[in-house]
């Protein structure tokens, strides 16, 4: 596929490298030379100096002959205009702008995006995808990261191995004898930095970051097989009430009964707004870093405590106020802290400043924009090892080479596992002997090498 990409930013550089790694034949454009010149010598991509508004510059990149642009340059006005040039002058048929601007993204003005006004095929706001990303480790505690596939009927579950698993050193095939009435599948293994597609023969260590394919109605079952019973956080106080704090307290009062959230924002007039748009939320203006403003909004009572201010530096010593008052270390282990980081080198921080996730904004937009990449039927991509691996679901198509096949029969690439199929309303945790059959949704595990395969293997033909 023929894929421009406008802003050679982190997330601009992870998207080129991610696709050209796929086979896919990437143009970058920006107007900053320094950031043109890190990517023509770091990816096999063609990379060019220039405004992307500008239609010649376009026509140099081929827009002609291109079938995806992607904006995700520093300006939302820039972004919308790229696509409105991309759809007029070029024709490009699928067009994705990042927006951060909520004012551009009120579901009140949404008509204006359509061919005859804004021809913007996809949105992405990175800020409405983390408040949704956070929801969602909220509504799984104990695991890193829940994430819904097959119409959320299956969720892969991001879960750490703690001393606490009574399944350490136990073979992956035993599994399901201890546990038969489970549907789940461990499809990924993070040990030492290094993944592992898991065999039968393989166990579970300590300290292993396992992800697994699962019932979503069993999602408390299947944490607890693991080792965490931890309960979901009623008590929440979110540091920093930007777009991020504000669209998860939002979502919180929409979905999480009995929450109570509070939020600390640091500007006055911010401040107020958030109190005059949300209904449940206690707003507290003062500084996040104040002990006495931390000690007003009873940061000793929090089960969750979220750092999602603009600095990443404050987010790392809100962590550390954390720690400060807790009583003991209990109460530092039952308390579950989450930080907001831009930068990618603090994540060597998170065991020592005792943190439990680390969110970084860059993954969550390019997760968000891969899984409008890919052809066809596959609708959702979830990246692993900063998109070495991706978790993606695709529909079962009448052209597909796999329908009635047998697994063990598919010829699939050994990099690729099929994790589990939603058939109808029934999950299925797939065996050797298990035969697709037209219209199931699958879920599964590729390398990023195999995923042009798996499409060709899936028949999927259109964008």
């Amino acid at each position: 596929m023929n894929i421009i990409i406008c802003g050679a930013g982190r997330v601009g550089f992870t998207i080129a490298k991610q696709l050209s790694e796929q086979g896919h034949s990437i143009t970058v454009i920006d107007t900053s030379s320094e950031d043109i010149q890190k990517i023509d010598e770091a990816l096999d991509v063609k990379a060019i100096v220039g405004k992307a508004t500008y239609p010649t510059i376009l026509e140099k990149a081929n827009a002609s002959e291109t079938d995806m642009i992607i904006a995700v340059t520093r300006n939302d006005e820039i972004n919308m205009l790229i696509c409105q040039i991309a759809f007029s002058i070029f024709n490009i048929p699928k067009k994705i702008a990042r927006i951060r601007s909520q004012d551009y993204l009120n579901p009140k003005f949404t008509a204006v995006y359509n061919k005859e006004n804004l021809p913007i095929d996809v949105i992405i706001s990175p800020e409405l995808e983390i408040a949704k990303s956070i929801q969602r480790k909220l509504e799984a505690p104990g695991a890193i990261d829940s994430v819904p596939f097959a119409d959320n009927k299956i969720r892969l579950l991001e879960i750490l191995i703690k001393d606490s698993c009574n399944l350490i050193d136990i073979k992956l095939k035993d599994l399901t004898k201890k546990y038969p009435n489970l549907d789940a599948n461990v499809i990924g293994i993070i040990r030492d930095d290094k993944f592992l597609i898991p065999k039968k023969e393989n166990d579970i260590k300590e300290n292993d970051k396992i992800y697994v394919l699962i019932n979503s109605s069993q999602t408390a079952e299947t944490l607890e097989a693991f080792g965490h019973t931890e309960k979901a956080s009623k008590k929440i106080l979110i540091v920093g009430g930007g777009n991020i704090g504000f669209n998860l307290a939002k979502n919180i009062e929409e979905t999480i009964d009995a929450a109570r959230v509070k939020i600390v924002e640091k500007d006055k007039e911010r401040a107020e707004f958030l109190a005059s748009e949300l209904n449940n939320t206690i707003v507290i203006n003062g500084n996040g870093l104040d002990e006495e403003v931390l000690a007003e909004a009873n940061l000793e009572e929090a089960e969750t405590v979220l750092a999602l201010t603009n600095d990443d530096e404050d987010n790392l010593m809100v962590s550390v106020l954390v720690e400060k008052f807790a009583k003991d270390e209990k109460e530092i282990e039952d308390k579950r802290t989450m930080a907001l980081v831009n930068k990618p080198n603090y994540s060597l921080l998170q065991d020592s400043l005792k943190i439990d996730d680390l969110i970084d904004p860059r993954m969550n937009t390019v997760s968000s924009i891969l899984k409008h990449v890919h052809k066809g039927t596959i609708e959702t991509a979830y990246t692993i090892m900063n998109g070495e691996y991706e978790v993606i679901e695709a529909e079962i198509i009448e052209t597909s080479e796999l329908i009635n096949k047998e697994l063990k029969n598919s010829n699939l690439p050994e990099e690729v596992r099929i994790g589990a199929v939603l058939r109808g309303e029934k999950i299925i945790i797939p065996r050797s002997d298990f035969t697709f059959l037209k219209d199931d949704k699958v879920v599964f595990l590729a390398k990023k090498d195999s995923i042009s395969v798996v499409e060709n293997i899936f028949r999927i033909s259109s964008i």
